[in-house]
């Protein structure tokens, strides 16, 4: 009968003091039973690190013995939740505790006198109403994606299979086609001798990560774990740009290695890297400016970097650097076992040299370059973090030099730290510093992409060294980040581009093809549909799907602007009409490359 009660006087409060609940929201209600106390109700989330509380609602006395005073405010359901509710007069903690709202859920939290006669305060959270389950569309859309045979046989009645396999089998063989945007890395469409496999596992990995892209980048079903991390961490949306990459890596190599077979000079490729990478920049520029409907962009406020600006100077380096040391593929070690067993590093050690020197660069900048009024070496997001000490440190040596080089409009206004650290200076994931550790990153792709082809044939050798790379770059993770999020020596940060993200994310990398290789090209127990058509024309779906991000069908009016449900099936058919436009054009022989 009691909780009856308190379940209707609730209710009652909630009409009266009425909150609209967003997304990855709940209503706490909170009930000022101390006489003569008034309470400042501090909140954080556990995932902000080291962060000031923020100050959330104050709930003074009723003054009505009995009768307490309550407090309505909206809650986030993302992640925990810490809450300190301390008397406001004497400024001193009253209790603290930490709980996990759950979404549109409606919650009481208690503030009374403890039974025990010690004085205590005793803080309760009632549950009023229970909350829905929001993830639950996810689950079934993830099993329902990775169930490969239903979902195989699914998507090979509808788009034809055998025209589709007979098209795969004897159009274009190449690991890496030309106008993807690992082939955007791509000098021509790669033409191997007859007798050489395509490559299929290359162009699934580029399309599994362009349609994750394409997914995040539309929204995710607003879901948070689609949404770039704050700071430290991952999410599913910091793994897709890594990715793209390390396969643009192996796509250099692979064609490159290709066209210098056929007799082309160096001199010519380096003409036509320089042009694509110039074409990258200049597309990319372009796409981060949109401004369609704001009148005339000022020059004071152009982006520079970017994604595809961070691709274009990504594919010079690493495809001048292969250019340079370029050497034959030895024939004989393609099909003899006796070879040198690690010759696909040997050979590269020039180019090592090169990528050991760079990353000495970024760990010199990174951990030595005095920046003012931050301390040196700082990793941290500013704003709230680390107790408020820095707020305007954001990013450190990275942050520093782009403000310093770039100019603060002219770098990106709203970074995901701004989320959770309250951060107000801009902060560019796509800067100057980070962009070394992408290099690193594709020319860990152009190392798979030589494994691929020095052991061709050799499926045991080929995953022996997927599995190896795998584990050796997953313990220099564990080691620089002591399997922890925030106490690591460098922490996974998809911001910064630290290089234990670099490392985390192409041992994931190796991982995948580690998978993909023998069931996709050994085997042939899937042929990497749906996946391989976007990365056959990968340039085409990301420029398309930023230019027409904002236009019918790609988007259109919701009824509840509030609902995963909505925003879900909305992305889901945006990012399925890509699909099936790569489809049509991969049908139609239409690629599209720079």
């Amino acid at each position: 009968a009691v909780e009856t009660r308190r379940r209707s006087r609730s209710q009652n409060l909630d009409k009266k003091k009425h909150v609209d609940l967003k997304m990855d929201q709940a209503l706490l209600l909170i009930h000022n039973e101390l006489r003569g106390t008034n309470l400042t109700v501090f909140w954080n989330s556990e995932r902000c690190y080291h962060c000031l509380f923020q100050v959330l609602v104050n709930v003074s006395w009723s003054g009505k013995p009995g009768k307490p005073s309550i407090a309505a405010v909206a809650v986030s359901t993302q992640h925990g939740s810490l809450l300190q509710l301390n008397d406001t007069l004497e400024e001193k903690e009253v209790c603290r505790l930490e709980y996990k709202f759950g979404e549109f859920g409606n919650y009481s939290l208690l503030v009374k006198q403890a039974h025990n006669g010690d004085n205590e305060t005793a803080c309760d959270i009632v549950v009023n109403k229970n909350p829905i389950d929001s993830n639950l569309r996810m689950y079934m859309l993830f099993v329902l994606v990775f169930d490969l045979d239903d979902f195989h046989n699914w998507i090979s009645k509808a788009i034809n299979s055998r025209e589709t396999d007979r098209l795969i089998n004897s159009e274009l063989g190449s690991p890496s086609r030309a106008g993807s945007i690992g082939g955007d890395a791509q000098l021509e469409a790669w033409h191997p001798p007859a007798a050489s496999p395509r490559l299929r596992c290359v162009d699934t990995f580029r399309g599994i990560a362009l349609i994750l892209m394409v997914f995040v980048n539309y929204g995710g079903g607003r879901y948070w774990y689609f949404k770039h991390s704050s700071w430290n961490g991952l999410t599913v949306a910091d793994l897709v740009f890594p990715w793209f990459v390390f396969i643009m890596g192996s796509s250099v190599f692979l064609s490159m290695t290709s066209v210098l077979q056929r007799g082309c000079s160096k001199f010519k490729l380096l003409g036509k890297i320089a042009w694509r990478s110039f074409l990258l920049i200049c597309i990319g520029v372009v796409i981060v400016n949109p401004n369609y409907c704001l009148g005339p962009l000022s020059w004071d406020k152009v982006r520079i970097p970017g994604v595809l600006q961070r691709l274009g100077v990504t594919y010079f380096v690493v495809a001048v650097l292969e250019l340079i040391f370029a050497k034959p593929v030895p024939e004989s070690c393609a099909s003899e076992r006796g070879c040198f067993s690690l010759r696909d590093i040997i050979f590269s050690w020039p180019q090592w040299l090169f990528i050991l020197m760079l990353e000495s660069i970024w760990l010199g900048l990174t951990f030595f370059l005095p920046v003012p009024g931050c301390p040196t070496g700082y990793l941290g997001p500013g704003g709230i973090g680390d107790w408020g000490k820095y707020p305007n440190c954001t990013g450190g040596a990275a942050g520093y030099i782009d403000r310093l080089l770039l100019g603060d409009d002219h770098i990106y206004q709203h970074p995901s730290s701004a989320v959770l650290y309250h951060t107000e200076v801009a902060y560019d994931p796509e800067g100057i510093l980070g962009t070394i550790n992408s290099i690193v990153m594709a020319f860990l792709g152009i190392q798979a992409g030589k494994i691929l082809l020095y052991y061709k044939d050799q499926t045991k050798d080929i995953l022996i060294r997927f599995t190896a790379w795998c584990c050796f770059l997953g313990l220099i993770s564990v080691a620089l980040t002591k399997v922890s999020e925030n106490e690591g020596f460098i922490p996974i940060n998809k911001n910064l581009w630290s290089i234990s993200y670099v490392t985390t994310l192409s041992s994931f990398a190796f991982f995948i093809l580690l998978i993909l290789y023998p069931i996709v090209d050994v085997k042939g127990l899937w042929t990497g549909t749906p996946f391989f058509y976007p990365g056959m024309n990968s340039i085409l779906v990301y420029v398309g799907h930023e230019v027409f991000e904002n236009y019918f069908p790609f988007q259109w009016k919701l009824q509840d602007n509030q609902s995963h449900k909505e925003h879900l099936t909305q992305n889901i058919v945006a990012t399925a009409i890509w699909v099936l436009i790569a489809y049509v054009l991969y049908k139609k022989k239409v690629f599209w490359k720079i």
